[in-house]
């Protein structure tokens, strides 16, 4: 597979730092790369503008024709759609009118033209860049909504698919005064007290009833008042499913059921060879250091303060 190549006169260059890992992000095309620190602005990244060491991760952004992949690699498909080509040590990602390309520590992202102003795919392949990217330096995603009791200080990971309710609950959590990490993906690493999780995303999106398909942006601890912790020890997880039943119920899980729920929704412990393994000892430690429920759903969660007094129950 080959090695993606420095870009010789990029239109826009800036680097940013998550956990300690820095990463140099690049863009041929202006326009693009006005897109791009767009998107990174609304992500929990902090930019660096003169950083004193070389970069841990390059990604690189591209508008026109999309690359051609080998044919000699593997195929299949991923969640949400796309086809993944690999030969176990990088992959090529096909999704649309997008292309990512991950070799090692560097990914390379073409978009066959520009986007526009509700398209999402930009959005998507970046996001799967840099997670990629980051995999290969010990940080690991999960799309998961992530809040800390204020009480005891413990994490609590709510983890589901788009639409299972992930950002209403963390928003009625909020609300009640629950300082959070992200309505959406968190980024798992190991750390000295065990498992670790952070925000990715730094503002919550919640559907807006009043407008189908589009959803209400916004920063909780602007709009809200509420505090935005950089990290947090998972001890609780919550795999949310909406059933409109009366109530809202939890089920305690097994360890065992608690693995076989996180490896769904992290499926690159398994997409992703070359990082396979160290992704699965981490679901492993989470697993076991964590106490996991099936949360069913129902609308009594919209109750102002049920949320957070069904949860602080679990303490």
């Amino acid at each position: 597979m080959e090695v993606i190549q420095v870009l010789d006169r990029p239109a826009s260059q800036s680097f940013y730092e998550v956990a300690g890992r820095l990463l140099f992000i690049e863009s041929l095309d202006l326009r693009l790369g006005s897109l791009i620190e767009q998107l990174f602005n609304g992500w929990q990244l902090a930019p660096v503008s003169f950083p004193a060491r070389p970069p841990d991760i390059r990604i690189q952004f591209r508008c026109g024709v999309l690359p051609e992949v080998p044919r000699d690699l593997s195929r299949f498909e991923v969640a949400e759609g796309g086809q993944c080509y690999t030969d176990g040590a990088g992959y090529y990602l096909a999704l649309g009118n997008a292309m990512v390309h991950v070799q090692n520590g560097s990914a390379g992202v073409w978009i066959s033209e520009l986007p526009g102003p509700r398209d999402a795919m930009l959005a998507r392949a970046a996001s799967l860049a840099v997670c990629a990217a980051l995999r290969r330096h010990g940080l690991f995603e999960l799309h998961a909504a992530g809040m800390v009791h204020p009480g005891s200080e413990e994490g609590v990971l709510v983890i589901g698919p788009s639409g299972s309710g992930k950002s209403t609950l963390a928003l009625q959590l909020a609300t009640a005064g629950w300082p959070y990490l992200s309505d959406d993906e968190l980024l798992l690493s190991v750390g000295d007290v065990g498992v670790e999780a952070r925000g990715f995303r730094s503002f919550f999106a919640v559907r807006d009833g009043s407008i189908a398909g589009f959803k209400s942006c916004f920063e909780p601890d602007a709009a809200l008042g509420s505090i935005r912790r950089l990290s947090a020890v998972p001890g609780v997880l919550l795999f949310i499913s909406f059933t409109g039943e009366e109530k809202s119920r939890l089920e305690r899980l097994t360890q065992a059921e608690t693995m076989t729920r996180l490896l769904r929704a992290c499926p690159w412990a398994t997409y992703d060879t070359a990082i396979a393994a160290a992704n699965l000892e981490l679901l492993s430690r989470l697993a076991r250091q964590t106490r996991a429920f099936d949360l069913f759903a129902s609308r009594d969660l919209l109750t102002p303060g049920f949320a957070s007094q069904l949860l602080s129950d679990l303490n």
